[in-house]
């Protein structure tokens, strides 16, 4: 029995625990506010909040409910566009009727919910943040610009949000009905009971096995992977870190101890996916769907990350996250193992950087990405990883490029005659995100870009251009 609150009305379902969310709401409780549009989690229109328990208060975030299982939502408020149903209509609603920021009006119920979230997140407002927050919302009738006015309205009238008691004042501004006051304590009676089968195929956020296979899992017995709080800290301890398997990207981004050693990881992980899907999102599942263009996965291999996992018996090894793929799809992990957490060194004096092209700069998944980390003793590469998506039939770690840089003088023609040895080394092919030229191309711009980003008074763009149009 899954047992949630769904708006203000307590639910206990026997429905199987990997039906998507979407149709629980559309063809069970008839809830036709949320809509089914591209089951990919592409468009948003599907979009809902999620609140769990933290620290005694509910913590609210956007997801996508076409590729959420049933069994992850046990124990967690849902609001749909229905749930926020009060005498008037909200500031958020409001602003989108002012600004004419609809039109079909398919979009819009998403587009409300994720700028609902938005209005509950811990942080102050911003017009910036508020086009972030629809990240993940696509209309395709009013050309966005009507949108982002909206944006700036919302904006304005959350920059005199109470950040001592946001929930009141969200309550008292009409932003969410008087019922919210209560989802804690009713959070609270609801017994915390598992809706896994250990013998299940293991399930996190489901981002993408949703997307490829919906239909099974639908019926299928599931591993909730969710259901172990161990899996989701991250800790920090003797200048090492350990990401759980179900830390999901938002909460890496959010976590600012992690931001001290990547300063622009902000900036990285805006690159990846949409807000919504960054929410749910995993590392481990990101790892083990074993995409060539995986961008966290990518982004771990350049901090020459460890896979920690572990079998039914217990039994746990460690292997490096670059000796974890031996052939496309194909991962050293054993039948039963699950990635409990990935370790590696921080980067407390290193310098790291991440890149990605894709054919929309954001939203999309890469044509190539790449991340390089580079510690250096005086002028001579002391330590130097790099990884790179989209040229290689698995995600790739330049071994040999990292090899030839190793214990040399950094200078912009080792940049330059490295960049060749990584071109010798990689094998794309061409496919719908470019021809294997167009990658190979890619590749060297990025990793070029890698040394204009670190050392941006020693590596001007036009330097190193002049040493590779020397060779």
């Amino acid at each position: 029995m899954i047992t949630f609150i769904l708006n203000h009305q307590l639910i206990q379902t026997d429905e199987p625990a990997g039906m998507v969310l979407l149709d629980f709401i559309r063809y069970k409780m008839h809830l036709m506010g949320t809509k089914a549009g591209c089951r990919e989690g592409d468009c948003g229109a599907c979009t809902v909040l999620e609140g769990h328990l933290e620290n005694g208060q509910v913590r609210y975030k956007s997801i996508v409910s076409c590729l959420t299982p049933l069994g992850n939502v046990q124990g967690k408020h849902i609001v749909t566009i229905e749930g926020l149903q009060k005498d008037k209509m909200s500031p958020i609603q409001q602003s989108i009727i002012d600004n004419s920021a609809t039109q079909c009006g398919f979009c819009t119920p998403g587009f409300v919910m994720s700028l609902t979230a938005h209005s509950l997140a811990q942080e102050a407002s911003s017009p910036q943040k508020v086009v972030n927050a629809i990240s993940g919302n696509i209309c395709r009738c009013t050309g966005y610009r009507s949108i982002k006015h909206a944006a700036a309205d919302i904006s304005a009238v959350l920059a005199g949000k109470d950040m001592k008691n946001p929930l009141e004042w969200l309550i008292k501004e009409a932003f969410l009905p008087e019922y919210f006051r209560d989802v804690a304590g009713r959070l609270k009676k609801i017994k915390e009971q598992a809706v896994s089968t250990e013998s299940g195929k293991p399930v996190a956020g489901g981002t993408d096995l949703y997307v490829q296979q919906p239909d099974v899992l639908a019926v299928a017995e599931i591993q909730f992977m969710n259901e172990d709080a161990s899996l989701q800290k991250i800790e920090i301890e003797d200048g090492f870190c350990r990401i759980g398997g179900a830390v999901t990207a938002s909460s890496i981004v959010q976590n600012e101890a992690l931001e001290r050693y990547f300063p622009k990881i902000k900036a990285h992980f805006k690159l990846i996916s949409s807000e919504p899907i960054r929410n749910m999102g995993t590392v481990a599942g990101n790892i083990v769907n074993a995409s060539p263009i995986a961008d966290l996965t990518i982004f771990f291999l350049a901090l020459d990350a460890v896979v920690e996992m572990q079998a039914k018996d217990g039994r746990k090894r460690d292997v490096p996250l670059r000796k974890f793929y031996t052939g496309y799809k194909q991962l050293v992990l054993q039948p039963g193992e699950t990635i409990r957490a990935i370790r590696f060194r921080l980067p407390e004096t290193a310098v790291f950087n991440f890149e990605k092209v894709s054919k929309r700069k954001y939203l999309d998944i890469a044509s190539v990405n790449s991340a390089m980390l580079l510690q250096l003793k005086g002028d001579v590469v002391e330590t130097v990883h790099l990884s790179a998506g989209g040229v290689f039939a698995w995600p790739f770690y330049a071994e040999k490029t990292a090899a030839f840089i190793r214990g040399k003088k950094l200078s912009p023609e080792l940049v330059s005659e490295a960049a060749e040895v990584l071109l010798s080394e990689i094998a794309p092919i061409s496919d719908i995100r470019g021809s294997k030229e167009y990658k190979s191309l890619l590749l060297r711009q990025l990793f070029l870009t890698h040394f204009t980003e670190m050392f941006p008074q020693q590596f001007t763009p036009e330097v190193l251009f002049s040493k590779i149009m020397a060779l």
